[in-house]
């Protein structure tokens, strides 16, 4: 699904994931500099988005998610996963409820598997599932001088930004609102470098079959550890109790001096040997090359590295002895610092 504002004079489509919207619209590092110093809209109108209707919806979604739902208010916002029986992550989940109506946004492509899951789940509950991809789109707002209230759609403050869930048909009319407001319109190039700077990663990208929360933050923002029973819930619990999950989130700072970035999935290598995966990377307009990566726990925290050949530094997100008392030290924390930087 192509996004209207790709019509954008300027606009550069991005490929991969990311296909259907804009790369950028022309100067990439401008954009970056804009997020960071004042506001700007992103078009990440390539998610998936469901609508989930019916009276049993949030006590429904409480006993499947690693979130307490139960009793959200109408307009709270926040994270939750679905984990495999053993405990593995299959789905990240954006949402918010309206008071009538729950609303999703997931990476692109994945709306249609997390629809099926839910599907199978319903039984006899009151709950109406439904994938809403073709009629809404996601508008990112971010930086710190956001405006507060309604910016236009349905708004959940979450993650990097303000997500904006709006009708496809009010997309390119509500960023033109945004920026006349003074924000700038910025790429998924801008967006991907502040959010690895940030330490915050996607599903599928930093993210593979074997990840749990605890190896990549989410433990943090979208599981409720006090909460009842839900599939995977004896492998969250064994890791934080016990600590040590098998691999751990890093920052990586890659070697300015060579004229590539890693590609996805490269081996992180310590002494000949693999230490573990490289995720999303990009170029960020003060920290240089950046990738985010996956390393085995037993990896020493000042080790550096090669990757593709390139040499890189790390910078510890989690903590080799995650668990309930060691804190987890995400880039969430450094968010506003990096995202005051540039005033």
């Amino acid at each position: 699904m192509t996004s209207p504002l790709l019509a954008t004079p300027g606009a550069v489509p991005a490929d991969g994931i990311d296909e259907g919207v804009a790369a950028h619209y022309g100067d990439p590092y401008a954009e970056q500099r804009a997020l960071a110093g004042r506001f700007g809209v992103v078009d990440r109108s390539n998610r998936g988005v469901l609508r989930i209707t019916g009276a049993d919806r949030l006590s429904w979604l409480h006993s499947l998610t690693t979130q307490d739902l139960e009793r959200l208010a109408p307009g709270s916002a926040g994270e939750a996963l679905v984990l495999s029986p053993q405990g593995h992550v299959e789905h990240h989940l954006t949402l918010t409820d309206d008071g009538s109506s729950t609303w999703i946004h997931v990476e692109p492509g994945e709306a249609a598997s997390l629809l099926e899951f839910l599907a199978s789940m319903r039984f006899m509950l009151r709950v109406d599932p439904q994938d809403v991809t073709a009629d809404y789109g996601v508008l990112t707002v971010v930086g710190p001088d956001t405006p507060a209230g309604d910016l236009g759609g349905l708004r959940l403050d979450a993650g990097l930004g303000a997500d904006l869930i709006v009708a496809r048909s009010e997309l390119t009319g509500i960023a033109d609102r945004i920026r006349s407001a003074g924000g700038a319109l910025a790429g998924m190039w801008a967006h991907e470098a502040l959010r690895i700077a940030a330490g915050q990663p996607r599903l599928g990208l930093d993210t593979d079959h074997r990840t749990i929360p605890h190896e990549v933050g989410w433990i943090e923002t979208a599981v409720h550890l006090t909460k009842g029973c839900y599939r995977g819930q004896e492998t969250v619990a064994r890791v934080h109790n016990l600590g040590r999950p098998p691999r751990r989130l890093v920052l990586l700072h890659l070697d300015g001096s060579e004229d590539k970035l890693p590609s996805h999935g490269a081996d992180v290598m310590l002494d000949g040997v693999s230490a573990g995966l490289t995720g999303s990377t990009a170029r960020h307009y003060e920290l240089g090359p950046i990738a985010l990566a996956l390393v085995k726990r037993t990896t020493p925290v000042s080790a550096t590295f090669t990757v593709d050949g390139i040499a890189a530094a790390q910078e510890v997100l989690v903590s080799p002895e995650a668990g309930a008392n060691v804190q987890i030290d995400t880039g969430l924390r450094r968010r506003g610092n990096l995202m005051g930087r540039a005033r």
